[in-house]
This record gives C-alpha cells, sequence and structure tokens, in this order.
C-alpha cells in the first residue's frame, strides 16, 4: 500500500543528504513523538491543511510503500489519529532508499492541497 508523508522541502532535502529522515511532523522529530506521522492517499490533503495550512514554506510529500518499509524491520501500525481515523505511523526513521518520489506540494487558492 502507499503511503504518504508531507513535509517542508528543506527538511526533505536535509534527510537526503544524510540518508535518512527523522521528523514525525511539523517541528516534532521521531524522537520526541516516537514515530513518523503518514497519510493513506486519501487522507493526505486534511493532513497537509491540519498541520501546514497556515505554513508559507515549499512542501513536499515523500511516497513510499509500507511493504518496503515493513521488509527493512520498520513497523508501520495504522492507528487512531484522534478523530477515530486510522492513519498509518511509522515506527522508526524514513530510510531515503524507502522513498519511491518526491512530489511538489502546494495550496491552491481556494486552499485545497494538491500535489
Amino acid at each position: 500500500m502507499q503511503i504518504l508523508h508531507v513535509t517542508r522541502a528543506v527538511d526533505w532535502r536535509n534527510a537526503a543528504e544524510i540518508g535518512e529522515y527523522r521528523w514525525s511532523t511539523a517541528g516534532a522529530t521521531i524522537e520526541t513523538v516516537g514515530f513518523i506521522h503518514a497519510s493513506t492517499p486519501d487522507q493526505v490533503a486534511a493532513t497537509a491543511s491540519r498541520v501546514y495550512g497556515t505554513s508559507s514554506d515549499d512542501l513536499v510529500v515523500l511516497v513510499l510503500d509500507d511493504d518496503q518499509i515493513r521488509a527493512a524491520g520498520t513497523d508501520v501500525v495504522f492507528e487512531d489519529g484522534g478523530n477515530g481515523e486510522l492513519y498509518p505511523h511509522i515506527y522508526g526513521p524514513i530510510q531515503v532508499e524507502w522513498v519511491h518520489d518526491v512530489k511538489p506540494g502546494h495550496f491552491d487558492a481556494s486552499g485545497t492541497f494538491t500535489f
């Protein structure tokens, strides 16, 4: 299954240089939260709006495959995001080689997140 993670472009560029990505969500690392927040394709627009809706940062969407993450020994667990909806949580840093695509994301004039 494809899972997605929205992040600031600068954070992804820094991660690509060191080989792994450790941000859980805006302003919080995996060390602070315990996992990396992710979304399914159907969830990503709402997640981006909730987390980055007021941000002027350049954003990207990391495209990952949960089978590849699990094959590497990292858990992907679908858990309640606080609203009764199950979101994929990645229990370890994202290795750069797990990222199949990096798509630029932005909010259009109506405030809808697209990538």
